[in-house]
């Protein structure tokens, strides 16, 4: 192995990250993250860092609405560290974050893949009715792929991936190195 460059002293707000989430994107997560977010000093740069194989969508884009609204009304610096494992729900939250302001640790990896969804359509009733039950699931995969979407713009903008490229990669769980990530622009740097 070779040795890796230590940037550490390039970057030593990364040192300490103000919130520490791990384990499943879900409701205790979110908790977690608003407390220590509530809790983190006032000023200077925001660091949080993340390992996660993924969860909720709906939850990672709560979380990171709350770092866009910290940002908008602030103006205050906000910094992501993936740490390990950045999979899934974890990469809708590093989306939040724009790409100067993401680093990863050496040997992190990311995860993108596209939205998944189980269901089951039950067609029970009227004959005149039954339309209207499969045209309200369309339009609920219809808004989950424009929401899909937009979190994937967001994840590749000022990169150098197009969102076709994601697109056609998130289809079968892109897995990507941190070196890799640095190297197609979706990361500032890697530590």
């Amino acid at each position: 192995m070779t040795d890796l460059p230590n940037k550490a002293a390039q970057y030593p707000a990364l040192a300490k990250p103000h919130i520490q989430l791990h384990g499943t994107v879900d409701d205790r997560m979110y908790d977690s993250f608003q407390s220590q977010l509530a809790s983190a000093p006032g000023d200077g740069p925001l660091v949080v860092s993340i390992t996660t194989l993924g969860g909720d969508p709906e939850m990672a884009r709560a979380m990171g609405d709350s770092i866009r609204l910290l940002r908008d009304y602030t103006g205050r610096e906000a910094l992501f560290l993936g740490k390990v494992a950045v999979y899934s729900a974890g990469a809708t939250f590093m989306s939040a974050f724009p790409v100067d302001k993401r680093f990863l640790t050496h040997g992190s990896r990311l995860m993108i893949h596209e939205r998944l969804m189980t269901s089951t359509v039950t067609l029970s009733g009227p004959l005149s009715t039954l339309p209207s039950t499969l045209k309200a699931k369309l339009n609920e995969i219809e808004d989950s792929i424009r929401i899909q979407d937009e979190g994937f713009e967001s994840l590749v903008a000022g990169s150098k991936v197009t969102l076709d490229q994601l697109k056609a990669k998130a289809t079968s769980n892109w897995y990507i190195e941190a070196q890799e990530a640095l190297d197609l622009g979706l990361v500032l740097d890697v530590i």
